[in-house]
């Protein structure tokens, strides 16, 4: 139990906390997008697979409790990593209370490293947000209890809503194009071979999934999905 309470203390610890939350994230995150495309299936397709997810690891576990479990775990994770993400700013800080008197490579500093511990705060408080649009339904304009497909239209049909959504997704997808990129490096995928690849491995998962979520919305507002 030290040498675990000594290893996340260092700033080694943390980094590879953060990977280990950010690959529990990431792979919610692909999933959720994977979800949300079946809008375009048509509200029947789409609500079928809102009632498989709830009735997830039936008659073990009630209706919709693995789904909740789930997202309590994924909160769990996003606030390690925000926590973790703090924490590390600080140690730097302290550790550097001098700023750079030089500009920074490419590889050593990008805007999406520079600006990882406040996108960290942004994506938890989005999170959070969503289960309360989405999910409970407490802030959501016409929220009716099993109707995924009605309440995902008409919650993006509310056009602030809808650009609130794809800015956050940018602001998602930015942290996970630097979160791929350094938790490869973190997790040992370190080697002058395969270094020059992991950039545009990065660019290309954030893309892909910024692409998939902000479809949604958009074909909302745009009459595609109705």
């Amino acid at each position: 139990m030290r040498r675990v309470l000594s290893l996340y203390r260092s700033s080694v610890g943390k980094k590879i906390l953060m990977a280990a939350t950010g690959v529990i994230f990431f792979l919610y995150v692909f999933a959720h997008m994977f979800g949300n495309l079946k809008a375009f299936q048509g509200p029947e397709k789409f609500d079928h697979y809102a009632e498989f997810l709830r009735e997830v690891g039936a008659p073990v576990f009630g209706h919709g409790q693995v789904l909740w479990i789930a997202r309590v775990v994924l909160l769990v994770c996003v606030a390690v990593h925000v926590l973790a993400a703090l924490q590390l700013w600080r140690m730097s800080a302290v550790a550097r209370p001098v700023k750079y008197g030089r500009r920074l490579e490419p590889e050593e500093s990008t805007y999406a490293s520079r600006t990882m511990r406040w996108g960290s705060v942004i994506i938890f408080l989005f999170v959070v947000y969503h289960i309360l649009h989405f999910t409970v339904g407490s802030v959501h304009p016409d929220f009716i209890p099993g109707s995924a497909y009605h309440n995902l239209v008409v919650g993006f049909q509310v056009w602030p809503m809808a650009l609130a959504y794809v800015v956050v997704m940018f602001v998602l997808c930015l942290h996970l194009y630097h979160g791929v990129w350094s938790g490869l490096q973190t997790l040992g995928a370190n080697h002058p071979r395969y270094n020059r690849y992991r950039r545009p491995f990065a660019t290309v998962v954030a893309g892909v999934i910024f692409l998939g979520f902000i479809s949604v919305p958009i074909s909302v507002l745009i009459g595609i999905i109705a």
